[in-house]
């Protein structure tokens, strides 16, 4: 279905699409090359599970346990919440706020951006208005979000955007400054003048990783840990980086993994941000047109572009769910599904 039809069939209510059998579709698969089609279905369809947020970001799945079906959680960056979807149930909010509990108006993007769920089954938040990583058990009657980090050095970050835990127990995570009211103008609240990517261990310590990117954005690490993806969201650098992880969880010189210049220049809606990495390496990253599917063929060389999901919106970030094969996509207004022949990671 053509996004203009869409936008007169989903209006305002983020639960209008939940109750269709089969659900609206969207967009279109472009086959770059020929190993694509062991990773999409060569009748993929992009199914819209639901609509009408102001901008949809940070899909997770969240296993279920026993007799209880998995769901998928997302955040409404500027309405300040976390939505929870499931076949079952539809869309419903699971938390507001979900990322700024001030008591007076703050920005327009105020709430949770990126989700993960890390090795203890909690919810990793990267949270713009109170300007922390935090984790809320998912278990019932655990209590309220814990604070792992709200400052480097003694000031506060700029917005924390997404979260990447890693087995150690450590969570390494990106800070732009989408979050700021003025964003990197703004000279009232911001502290720190580096957009930063960092590490915070399970005993509290953070360490500054990256120091050197203009906007880095969506964080990923690849299946054996030892490299670490950062979508930089920079139209003037619109770049997929890599970084080798060292022995003590820092990491080493970045490399260039994809160039997204091209799709820029051509003004394709969107820009690198969230990606996720799949159990054979290969990276699915939003980028200019939709998501881009990139194989990493040579080892500490660049990637190869091996087509993308369009979905004719700005699309901010991924996630793999159900058994592995199913890819969700946070795209402008709409919670879009794909199924996969890949199995996420």
């Amino acid at each position: 279905m053509k996004k203009t039809a869409l936008l007169a069939l989903l209006t305002t209510s983020c639960c209008l699409a939940l109750a269709q059998t089969p659900y609206p579709t969207i967009g279109s698969i472009e086959r770059l090359d020929p190993r694509l089609d062991a990773l999409l279905p060569k009748d993929a369809k992009l199914e819209v599970l639901a609509s009408g947020f102001d901008w949809s970001e940070g899909p997770v799945w969240v296993k279920g346990a026993g007799n209880t079906e998995g769901y998928l959680l997302f955040s409404d960056v500027p309405q300040n919440t976390v939505y929870k979807w499931s076949e079952k149930e539809g869309c419903k909010p699971f938390l507001k706020p979900s990322g700024y509990t001030g008591v007076a108006p703050y920005s327009g993007e105020p709430g949770s951006n990126g989700l993960a769920v890390d090795g203890k089954g909690r919810l990793i938040s990267a949270e713009h208005g109170d300007r922390r990583v935090s984790a809320l058990s998912l278990v019932a009657g655990a209590g309220g979000k814990i604070t792992l980090a709200d400052q480097y050095g003694g000031k506060r970050f700029n917005s924390p955007n997404d979260v990447a835990p890693h087995s150690s127990g450590s969570v390494y995570f990106t800070d732009p400054p989408y979050g700021l009211p003025e964003r990197e103008k703004d000279t009232k609240t911001r502290e720190l003048n580096i957009h930063g990517v960092y590490r915070v261990t399970p005993d509290g310590k953070v360490t500054l990783l990256i120091d050197d990117l203009t906007r880095p954005n969506g964080i990923a690490f690849s299946p054996d840990e030892k490299t670490l993806y950062i979508a930089q969201s920079d139209p003037e650098k619109p770049y997929i980086m890599a970084y080798p992880v060292q022995a003590d969880g820092t990491v080493g010189k970045g490399r260039l993994f994809y160039d997204a210049t091209e799709g820029v220049k051509q003004k394709w809606p969107g820009l690198p941000d969230g990606l996720k990495v799949d159990k054979t390496g290969n990276v699915w990253s939003s980028g200019p047109g939709g998501i881009l599917i990139l194989a990493p063929d040579q080892p500490n060389g660049p990637g190869k572009l091996l087509g993308r999901i369009r979905t004719g919106v700005a699309t901010a970030n991924c996630g793999f769910g159900d058994d592995g094969s199913t890819l969700y996509i946070t795209a402008d207004m709409y919670l879009i599904r794909v199924k996969t022949l890949a199995k996420g990671f």
